[in-house]
């Protein structure tokens, strides 16, 4: 059976993936522009123009989640003291 401390440090780690991860997707689309637009838009079928918003799309949508269902937990049971 898991214990409350055992939970708390495996939503640290899985906090410290996710914001890792969410940085080098962000980092990436930043310094990569182009070459992920021209690669996503001929893989997909996307028109160029649209990538920008699917791109914020997504990116906001996977900090969303991760805040939810990693980070907030975690701090929050770091503050109960687990």
């Amino acid at each position: 059976m898991l214990t409350l401390s055992a939970i708390t440090e495996v939503l640290g780690w899985a906090s410290l993936l996710n914001i890792a991860f969410l940085m080098f997707t962000t980092l990436s689309m930043i310094l990569m522009k182009n070459s992920i637009s021209l690669i996503h838009s001929k893989l997909f079928g996307i028109n160029e123009k649209d990538l920008p918003k699917i791109y914020f799309s997504y990116l906001a949508n996977y900090k969303i989640l991760s805040l939810v269902f990693f980070i907030a937990p975690y701090i929050s049971l770091k503050i109960m003291g687990h």
